[in-house]
Order: C-alpha cells, then sequence, then structure tokens
C-alpha cells in the first residue's frame, strides 16, 4: 500500500463456543445473535459503570496456554457514542498458575485487534488467534491476570462502533474495573495493553482514564501497532488501478461505524456501487471471511470508498484520534519497521503527541518485523519495561530522540 493508502488502513486498526443453545439472527439487525445465551442481558443495566454481571467457566479450548482457569464475564460499560448510556460488554478472564501474591494478581487489561462487527466475531466466543494467544501467554507466566474485553457491541446486542475508539476504551475500562473490584484474587495494580485496533483503543482509554476512570491503578500502557489519522497526504485513496487489497474489508466496518457516528450519513453515499454490494456481508462475516470476499469482488481501498468517505472522516477527525491531552501513565509502544497497515511514521507521531503532555513514552521499531510479528517481536523490550514499573522503577523515555 502507499502511505497514503495506509492511512485509511489505520482507521481500521484504530481502531468455538460452549456449545449452549445459541440466539437467532435477527435480519433487522444481521450483527446481533449466533452467540449462547450467555451474551443476553434482559434486566435493566445499572447506571454504575463497571458491575459485575455475570461469570461462568470458559471452555478449554478458547483458554490461552498456561491459564490457571478462564471465565467469560459480563458486566456493565457506557455507550461511547453517546457518552451516557450504560450497555452490558462482554470479556475473557484469565489466572495466572502460581501462588496468588499478597494484595492479589496483578491485572492486564487487553485490547484486541480488528475482529469485526458481528457478534460471532467477539474473542471470548471464537478464541483468539495464535498470535495473541502466544503473547498473552507469556504475560500470563509474569504473573499477570488478562481481562479481555470484546468491545461494546461484540458478542453482546447492539451494534459495534468500529472506529470510535471511545467505545472501545470505555469498554476497556469497565473491564478492569468490574474484574478488580468484584474478584477477591485480582488486586488494583493494571496495566493497559493492545494492539492494532486494541493499541489505539488503548491509548485513548488510557487519555480517559484520569476523568472516567480515576480509582484505577493504572501503572502503564504497552501498544503496538497503533497510530493517528493522517488527512493531509495526497491522493489519499491512492492509486485504483492498484492491485487487489484484501485490508479494504476494514473500509466496510469503516463505513458501518461512522453512520452510528451520524445516522444522517448514508453508506450508498461512501461506498462504490461495486462496494455497496459486498457491504452486507460485513455486518455478519468476521475479518478474514471479509477479506476473502472483497478479494473475489477484486476491490482495493480506491475502489470501494468514495471520496465523499474522506470529507466525513475528516469532519469527525477529533472523535477517532487519540485525544491530545490526558495522559498520566507511562507509554511503551512497539511498531515494526516493515508495517504497512499502521505506517510507522503514523505511530511515531503518537508518540510525539503523548511526549508532549510530559509522560514518559519508550517507543521501539523493530527492523524485520510487519503490523502483526511486531507484536511478540515487542516482548524483549516491553517485559523489562513492565517489571520496572511494578517495583515502582523509572522508565526510560524516548521522548526527544528523534526515534
Amino acid at each position: 500500500m502507499s502511505m497514503s493508502t495506509r492511512a485509511i488502513s489505520l482507521i481500521a486498526s484504530l481502531l468455538l463456543g460452549s456449545g449452549c443453545a445459541t440466539a437467532q439472527l435477527d435480519s433487522a439487525v444481521p450483527y446481533d445473535g449466533r452467540v449462547s445465551e450467555f451474551y443476553s442481558w434482559e434486566e435493566s443495566v445499572p447506571e454504575m459503570p463497571g458491575e459485575m454481571l455475570r461469570k461462568a467457566p470458559l471452555a478449554d479450548a478458547l483458554s490461552v496456554p498456561g491459564a490457571a482457569r478462564a471465565e467469560r464475564i459480563l458486566y456493565s460499560s457506557t455507550n461511547g457514542i453517546d457518552d451516557r448510556t450504560p450497555v452490558v460488554v462482554s470479556a475473557a478472564l484469565f489466572y495466572p498458575q502460581g501462588d496468588m501474591p499478597e494484595g492479589g494478581w496483578p491485572v492486564i487489561a487487553w485490547g484486541h485487534g480488528t475482529k469485526g462487527v458481528a457478534d460471532i466475531c467477539a474473542p471470548s466466543w471464537t478464541g483468539m488467534t495464535y498470535r495473541d494467544r502466544t503473547y498473552l501467554s507469556k504475560w500470563l507466566s509474569e504473573g499477570f491476570a488478562i481481562v479481555a474485553s470484546d468491545y461494546q457491541g461484540l458478542g453482546t446486542a447492539g451494534p459495534h462502533p468500529y472506529i470510535a475508539g471511545r467505545a472501545a476504551g470505555y469498554s476497556i475500562l469497565d473491564s478492569a474495573r468490574a474484574v478488580t473490584r468484584f474478584t477477591p484474587e485480582l488486586s488494583n495494580k493494571v496495566l493497559l495493553m493492545g494492539q492494532s485496533q486494541g493499541g489505539g483503543a488503548v491509548t485513548i482509554a488510557a487519555a480517559y482514564a484520569p476523568e472516567y476512570a480515576p480509582e484505577l491503578n493504572i501503572i502503564g500502557v504497552v501498544t503496538t501497532g497503533a497510530g493517528i489519522i493522517d488527512l493531509e497526504g495526497p491522493d489519499l485513496l491512492g492509486d485504483s488501478e492498484a492491485k487487489i487489497d484484501p485490508t479494504s474489508a476494514y473500509a466496510l466496518y469503516v463505513v458501518r461505524a461512522l453512520s452510528l457516528l451520524d445516522p444522517k450519513l448514508r453508506p450508498e453515499d461512501m461506498l462504490t456501487p461495486k462496494a455497496m454490494t459486498v457491504l452486507p456481508l460485513a455486518d455478519t462475516r468476521c475479518v478474514a471471511d471479509l477479506e476473502y470476499d472483497v478479494t473475489i469482488a477484486e476491490l482495493n481501498w480506491s475502489k470501494t470508498l468514495k471520496p465523499y468517505a474522506l470529507q466525513v472522516i475528516k469532519e469527525h477527525i477529533d472523535f477517532l484520534n487519540p485525544p491530545e491531552t490526558g495522559y498520566a501513565a507511562p507509554f511503551f509502544m512497539g511498531t515494526g519497521a516493515d508495517d504497512i497497515d499502521v505506517a510507522p511514521e503514523f505511530q511515531e507521531d503518537l508518540a510525539h503527541t503523548i511526549c508532549r503532555t510530559g509522560v514518559s513514552v519508550q517507543h521501539h521499531v523493530y527492523k524485520g518485523e510487519d503490523h502483526s510479528t511486531a507484536l511478540n517481536a515487542s516482548l524483549e523490550d516491553s517485559i523489562p519495561f513492565v517489571r520496572r514499573l511494578m517495583v515502582g522503577g523509572a522508565v526510560e523515555s524516548t521522548c526527544g530522540s528523534g526515534e
């Protein structure tokens, strides 16, 4: 992809059930359903975000290697679109092995990358990728419990506002609230950690945490593949005759999310006629399958989005990008030098933005690694970073180094 096309792809990245009876697909809201009844909450939703609503054992096939036990949970949160309506969100909770330390296990609140917008794409329902399981297994061995939010609208009722990062940010913060309040084995010592869409989500969570969830003791933030949206580059959609690009599937999720931000926005005004024929699949297919669908349709970004879509994105840029203020906890950022999903220069821009708030940022760029492989490659540096935070030590910052 060209650099300008990566900018649009960035929006997207900032972006084996239990065997129980499943809810049926409703044609009026095709993204809802096809998951077990566990995800349905028929009672009123508590006004207080971060209330634990339900727990159940998670099947071994959906767990993470090295977990002593795993649970699926429901908890209350706040709708990230209107910033007030209570919503129900699902997550998976993994406990480390060994003897519980005094005060309880510290907690990682994990933000996953792009999965889709249908309920069946929720990681607590489908399980995690081998890459993510490998990564989180390492953190379990470091003595952390892990709560992995599905995000608002994935698994549970309602739409998933894909690129509206505040929605995922609230979901992540409230997952940490729920488990630290209602699980005696866990301590209020929290790390925010995420990759791709989740990297953007935990960044936004970190900015909102001091005001939204001040009782959380957030000691640090770890991201890979996160960044900001840059709409100033020329030829933003790239060459219409360029090769087929499977990541243009993300554009369909983007358009659905934009219509949540403003109901007056119509998909047909933002998508090409050919892309409109594939759009219904975005409501029911998870990302790997949707990437196959857009490949068959021979789509790329310029053949998917109309120029008007870029105007809409620009109008909502402040809502989509991480805030420029509000950060309090130190950051670790890992970037693959060969990342073609989120341009390394955009991730560097985000590091500079956070540095300007006075927060320590340790930014590492990994040669030969891409958007996906940088996640586990970053462990060699993120583990020492976190260990230092856990004992109250100062962390080295790359702010001002030009990295």
